[in-house]
């Protein structure tokens, strides 16, 4: 007797449908033959199933059965198959009869005792099944089903068990559909438990990170050891503002594809903040492997990407960073497939002035030399610098700001309400076009939005020829100036708003001299 049954295979971040048929005949020998292009997590999956079979009450089948994961073409490398594959050989051997099963996709991992655990990818899962046509929900296992949930067009079945999913499909036990609790999970998950006041001074720093964080400008810090760059950094997320439902979803994708999500955390509702080590490598960069996966790029969509002690990275990992900062989405191909990941991140980049980091700092004596210095920023390409909009040092902050009695530094609420209020300049601005942001204006609208005054000529045209500013450079540097204009609340760039773009150039400038 043959069975076919919905479910989904993961490649990348995106669910593609796939069906399970299971044909049970009869044989004298018991087999179990798997075919379809199964992994190895797939074919243990036959082991798995049979003691689940038996533990929860039924009857392994005596015959031969053949379990068909089409399209054959496509690999599939999962333990999700197992729920599919289970109901499917219940049903192809008659122990049970589903009406439900064109109504409902099925996917989960089975414990030997038939028990459900989580599965990677529900929430893309769950997308896929809104695709689908005459399809009403999806059944899941139990510790999946808050995540799968938060897709509201489609019924969400949670599962505990097989014995439960049978009962479900068989029409014998009423399960309600998981709630969507979107509303609720901003509410509790949206706080942070860091905020910029527990950085003590740097309020020059402090006023460059709004810019940036305003207009999703990259920034580059240059200061000695211990002068606060990362903790400034780590404070980033809290300043921008909230995540709207739609990139919560699209970022919550990416971590479930990867199996990152904390247990209990159905949705992600703060902005992702990653910090790889330097040791990292290009694939674990920008995505990659032999079924390409998302790399820390993509893991920091609609976030912040940092990378402390940027000259220790190697200089090949660095640079294929290059295409995902302009294009917003990296493409990992291979030989039999490719996939497209998000990747619109906000680069944050720190680095100490010269090896032993205290070049130009008043209170401790530097003793690299030139050439060593110049070797230790020639790590740092030409190219992926003109990327990286503001460039800024960050000095070591003085005792009587460190103290206890020294004034509160500005609050991340405070800073909030700044970009909150430039960025609605920014919508308003691109009503109707792709652009979202100052940073992502194309030439185009930088023509339209980022027109100067004859003062303003004069000075971009003085800081391009002392500073030997690339095109892409002065591109930069205008849209900066857009973003400091928004904050002012200003109509057009003034000289003011461009002097200040200008200065955020720091490795523009001979600063090693």
């Amino acid at each position: 007797m043959l069975a076919k049954l919905k479910t989904f295979s993961l490649l990348g971040i995106d669910a593609l449908p796939v069906e399970v048929e299971a044909d049970v005949s009869a044989s004298a020998l018991p087999k179990n033959i798997l075919v379809g292009l199964p992994e190895a997590a797939v074919k243990e999956s036959t082991h798995r199933v049979e003691r689940a079979l038996v533990n929860s009450g039924f009857i392994r089948p005596g015959g031969r059965v053949v379990i068909n994961l089409a399209p054959a073409e496509l690999p599939k490398n999962a333990a999700s198959f197992d729920l599919p594959i289970c109901l499917g050989i219940l049903l192809g051997s008659g122990q049970i009869q589903c009406e439900k099963l064109d109504q409902y996709a099925v996917v989960g991992e089975l414990a030997l005792d038939g028990g459900t655990r989580p599965v990677k990818g529900a929430l893309s899962m769950a997308m896929a099944t809104a695709a689908i046509d005459g399809v009403r929900g999806i059944v899941v296992p139990a510790a999946s089903a808050a995540e799968a949930a938060v897709v509201e067009e489609v019924e969400v079945i949670p599962v505990a068990s097989l014995a439960e999913a049978v009962g479900f499909l068989t029409g014998e036990l009423d399960i309600p559909p998981a709630p969507a609790r979107v509303e609720e999970l901003f509410q509790s998950l949206s706080n942070y438990d860091i905020d910029f006041a527990d950085v003590r001074g740097q309020e020059m720093a402090k006023r460059a990170i709004t810019v940036a964080a305003a207009g999703a400008h990259n920034v580059l810090m240059v200061g000695p050891p211990g002068s606060g760059k990362t903790m400034l950094a780590k404070r980033i997320p809290t300043i921008l503002p909230e995540l709207l439902p739609a990139e919560a979803i699209e970022t919550t994708r990416i971590y479930s594809a990867m199996g990152l999500l904390a247990p209990g955390q159905a949705l992600m509702t703060r902005r992702p903040f990653r910090d790889p080590h330097h040791t990292i490598s290009n694939a674990g960069l920008v995505g990659g492997g032999s079924v390409p996966a998302p790399g820390e790029i993509s893991l920091s969509h609609n976030g912040v990407l940092f990378l402390d002690e940027l000259p220790e990275f190697t200089r090949s990992t660095l640079e294929v960073l290059r295409q995902p900062m302009e294009d917003h989405h990296v493409t990992i191909s291979r030989a039999l497939t490719s996939s497209t990941f998000p990747a619109n991140f906000m680069l944050v980049a720190a680095l100490n002035p010269c090896p032993c980091g205290y070049r130009n700092d008043p209170r401790r004596s530097c003793h690299c030399t030139v050439p060593q210095i110049e070797r230790y920023m020639a790590r740092i390409s030409g190219p992926l610098l003109d990327r990286i909009d503001i460039q800024l040092e960050v000095p070591s902050v003085p005792y009587r700001e460190l103290s206890a009695t020294g004034a509160p530094g500005t609050t991340s609420g405070q800073i909030r309400e700044q970009v909150t209020v430039a960025r609605r300049v920014q919508q308003a601005r691109f009503k109707g076009s792709k652009t979202r942001l100052n940073a992502h204006m194309s030439h185009r609208e930088l023509r339209k939005h980022c027109t100067l005054d004859e003062p303003c000529q004069e000075l971009l045209k003085a800081a391009m020829s002392e500073l030997g500013l690339s095109a892409r450079a002065h591109d930069k540097v205008l849209r900066v100036a857009r973003t400091i204009a928004d904050l002012d609340s200003a109509e057009r760039i003034a000289p003011p708003h461009l002097s200040e773009a200008i200065n955020y150039r720091l490795l523009d400038r001979s600063l090693w001299t």
